[in-house]
């Protein structure tokens, strides 16, 4: 089996062509935790297939590093957008990819920056909810994701408040959590306790939960830069369209062949 490892400021994954490849779809989610592993295999925060899709040309079968599905991935999406692009798999500028039934838009910017229309974000609930000693606003942008807010001098605290959000009784599906600092009207710095990957480098989706509930809350514009420990990524929230745009560079590692 080909693969192609791929990364969004440092969320990496590992890309299967389902298309030009006969992959079964049995066994996928062990496929997923024994790749993933970063001693035993080749290391990931997740195996990504791409296949055709029923409502648009290709889907992204995304599985997190313990094999449990993902709906949505936006480093994930933009990576899967340049692999299209660079493999003669799709041609100009706009790319439609579908992901657990829902169809997003990719749009390529430059060689390797990437921007996705990630939808409207969906608030779950309108109060705040305490956990573990914080409080969290949670927020669906695909995927669930849970946001607390920090100031200056609290601790981020990931590796151990994380898997208690992640976990929580009143997740039955668990959730991703993000921690977050405001630094401006334009740039929050964040880092995130993915579900079935623990902390990562980067999350898409997640950046667009904490920026959805920041700027909710008035507290920054509507175009900001989220910082994460991988790099750099943009969120637009088009409130005249309700529609949040995620942009960011997609980046190809290296291919191998298992």
């Amino acid at each position: 089996m080909y693969f192609t490892k791929m990364q969004g400021c440092g969320n990496d994954y590992l890309l299967v062509d389902a298309v030009r490849q006969k992959i079964p779809k049995e066994g996928r989610k062990g496929m997923a935790v024994k790749l993933s592993d970063r001693h035993f295999g080749v290391g990931a925060d997740g195996l990504i297939f791409i296949q055709g899709g029923e409502k648009a040309p290709y889907e992204m079968e995304m599985y997190n590093a313990d094999g449990s599905r993902g709906e949505m991935c936006g480093n994930g999406i933009r990576c899967v957008g340049k692999y299209l692009r660079d493999h003669g798999m799709a041609s100009g500028r706009l790319m439609r990819i579908e992901s657990m039934g829902k169809v997003y838009a990719v749009e390529s910017l430059k060689e390797a920056v990437f921007r996705v229309e990630m939808g409207a974000p969906f608030f779950l609930s309108g109060e705040e909810a305490e956990i573990a000693g914080y409080r969290w606003m949670t927020v669906s942008i695909g995927n669930p994701h849970a946001v607390t807010l920090l100031s200056d001098k609290e601790p981020w605290n990931v590796e151990v408040i994380g898997p208690l959000v992640e976990n929580a009784s009143c997740f039955p599906d668990r959730i991703n959590a993000e921690f977050v600092r405001i630094r401006s009207e334009n740039l929050i710095e964040m880092r995130v306790w993915e579900r079935g990957s623990k902390e990562t480098l980067a999350c898409g989706t997640g950046a667009c939960a904490a920026a959805a509930v920041c700027m909710q809350k008035g507290l920054t514009d509507e175009k900001i830069t989220v910082k994460l420990i991988g790099g750099e990524l943009a969120v637009f929230w088009d409130r005249r369209r309700n529609r949040m745009y995620l942009t960011g560079p997609a980046c190809t590692v290296f291919e191998g062949e298992i």
